[in-house]
């Protein structure tokens, strides 16, 4: 088990994390929003002219909403992390229970998994019954 100090590292670490997620989360949907809000407005002033640049346009619009949709993930797992430790869970398992090496939490503070569990998980090996 973690010790009172790294939970509390941990914790910082991710409450951190997850302020900066939030801000990269708000500030992508401002810019993807403010490209769109601009072309429905009518302001044609912004409007491309040339057939490849409202082409990438989109793909731009379109990469922005796929880098939101991973961040919005990360955050969601941050936010777990930060409930596990509250209720006193943080660096066990969710699929077997064992303990989450310090260093797997050091480098993926968020992880709600052993290397062992995860492994199996993105092999697509099924779940054992806990």
């Amino acid at each position: 088990m973690l010790k009172a100090a790294e939970l509390k590292a941990f914790r910082i670490a991710l409450e951190s994390m997850r302020a900066r997620l939030r801000g990269d989360v708000s500030t992508m949907a401002d810019a993807a929003l403010r490209h769109t809000g601009a072309d429905a407005s009518g302001d044609l002033s912004r409007m491309p002219i040339h057939m490849a640049d409202i082409g990438s346009d989109a793909y731009e619009q379109e990469f922005t909403l796929s880098l939101m949709a991973n961040e919005e993930g990360t955050l969601e797992l941050v936010e777990l992390a930060i409930e596990r430790i509250k209720l006193k869970k943080f660096g066990l398992c969710e699929e077997c229970g064992g303990v989450i090496a310090k260093k797997r939490l050091e480098a993926i503070p968020f992880a709600p998994m052993c290397i062992r569990c995860a492994e199996k998980m993105e092999s697509g090996r099924p779940r054992q019954p806990r």
